[in-house]
């Protein structure tokens, strides 16, 4: 029941993120930008911050929805510059964010218990790392650097939805039934594959290959990918909640890891 909650929830933060990028594109009623995403990563704290009660359900269920709308938006000048390209990117990138998704979805839920809570620390690390680079290439420009942060981002998020998903399950088990919260881990897994997923695609047509990497470069240069910071909002309760044998570390507020530590995607 509760992962049944849980992906309830997921599915409507993802039509609240595609109603955001649809106002962007094809409305121009609200634009992304820095008070955008200044406005979701004040809805993920607040939703944080609320307890996890029956009356606060509806409330909840609103800062999630404001946030996975914010997300979309910020998605929207991606989106754009993606489908200038080639609009098929879109769908396609989609659907293979499903796969993926549900893929390791399923490889977490039959694997052994605990079996992959092992990642927390590694992929923690390599976020970190990553963070720190791509802040490196604003100065220098690397097309190197650019992909390896793509790739091993990518391949980042995969390991995180196998860790996520399991850690749900030991939160559940161990009395934590915050699934509206849970949900948000999985959405921000979801969100930053399927970002990559367009970049990869579209950065591999032949079609206006060189001018792609360089409008993609000046739009993380301005802001900053600020998925990255939403997904580092709440990176310090995955470590500090990594389950060992049967200890428990003790619960943060919000994943504060590195918190407002960048503006990104």
């Amino acid at each position: 029941m509760h992962l049944k909650n849980v992906y309830s929830c997921l599915a409507v933060a993802m039509f609240a993120a595609a109603a955001g990028s649809y106002v962007h594109i094809f409305t121009g009623f609200i634009q992304a930008g820095f008070l955008t995403s200044l406005a979701g990563i004040g809805l993920l704290i607040w939703l944080g911050m609320t307890p996890h009660t029956p009356e606060n359900t509806p409330k909840r269920m609103g800062l999630l929805s404001g946030f996975a709308f914010m997300t979309g938006l910020s998605l929207g000048p991606l989106m754009m510059i993606v489908a200038d390209i080639d609009v098929t990117i879109i769908p396609t990138a989609f659907l293979g964010t499903v796969v993926v998704f549900t893929s390791f979805t399923l490889a977490a839920l039959f694997a052994q218990r605990r079996s992959f809570l092992y990642l927390g620390a590694p992929l923690m690390s390599g976020l970190s790392f990553l963070i720190l680079l791509s802040f490196a290439n604003i100065f220098f420009g690397s097309t190197m650097v650019f992909k390896l942060e793509l790739y091993v981002g990518l391949l980042i998020f995969c390991g995180l939805v196998l860790f996520d998903t399991q850690l749900i399950v030991e939160k559940c088990r161990n009395g934590d039934k915050d699934y509206i919260w849970h949900c948000v881990d999985l959405f921000l897994d979801f969100v930053n594959i399927f970002r990559r997923l367009m970049v990869i695609l579209a950065s591999n047509k032949q079609v206006s290959g060189l001018e792609f990497k360089t409008r993609i470069r000046c739009l993380s240069d301005q802001r900053h990918d600020h998925l990255w910071n939403r997904r580092s909002v709440v990176s310090r309760e995955m470590l500090q909640q990594t389950y060992i044998g049967r200890d428990v570390l003790e619960k943060t507020p919000t994943r504060t890891r590195m918190i407002f530590s960048r503006d990104a995607n």
